[in-house]
């Protein structure tokens, strides 16, 4: 599965969500996870971010990412 699909399917899950709980999560997680980007972009040598890139494609190509339905069970047990 794509990215395009992937962000689709989760978007398409939270739109899903009516749990204003579980929608403030989701924002602390986001806006910490965008922190953390920023400042391990900054920290890394080009070198690192073309490894985590290329490892990041590697585990797209050989499917080892998480299925919507399943992130969504995951979700569930958080409560």
């Amino acid at each position: 599965m794509d990215l395009q699909t992937r962000k689709k399917e989760f978007v398409d899950e939270f739109l899903k969500i009516q749990n204003e709980k579980v929608i403030a999560r989701f924002e602390k997680l986001l806006r910490r996870e965008k922190e953390s980007f920023n400042e391990d972009i900054e920290s890394m040598s080009q070198e690192q971010l073309d490894a985590g890139i290329e490892k990041s494609l590697e585990d797209s190509r050989n499917d080892r990412v998480i299925e919507a339905k399943e992130l969504k069970r995951k979700m569930k047990e958080w409560n």
